[in-house]
């Protein structure tokens, strides 16, 4: 494995990180692409694909989500290359984002990891009940 300085100067396109290296870049991606309201994002924006959603429609489709957080989840995105932000020049502006072909291949795994989540959540509780002395259900 490759191993890399943040901001992986030293590495060339198709060289793997390494993520037990503490200075892998690899590592600050998964916490960017890790958190649950890029999953949702992504899980959003993909339904979609290929057409564009509006930030007040992903704001209404990603329950519990500030406005805040979900501006800085979309610049994060775009940063990455995985999603494309399109400003329409009216009062108030019209904001649409979508996927980037990167952003698509980014649900598979996403999705992945949303379907073991949903299926293992009841064992994760009861261990966690158990864990903190209380009954399990």
């Amino acid at each position: 494995m490759t191993t890399s300085r943040p901001g992986g100067r030293d590495q060339r396109p198709g060289d793997r990180g390494d993520l037990m290296d503490p200075r892998c870049p690899t590592r600050q991606l998964l916490d960017r692409i890790g958190t649950k309201w890029t999953s949702m994002a992504v899980k959003v924006l993909a339904e979609e694909a290929p057409d564009e959603v509006r930030f007040a429609e992903l704001r209404r489709r990603m329950p519990g989500i500030s406005q805040k957080m979900l501006s800085v989840t979309l610049q994060s995105l775009a940063r990455d290359g995985l999603v494309v932000r399109r400003v329409e020049p009216t009062v108030p502006p019209a904001v649409h984002y979508r996927l980037t072909e990167l952003g698509l291949s980014l649900e598979g795994p996403l999705s992945a990891l949303r379907v073991w989540a949903e299926t293992h959540m009841w064992e994760i509780d009861r261990n966690n009940r158990l864990a903190d002395g209380s009954p399990p259900a």
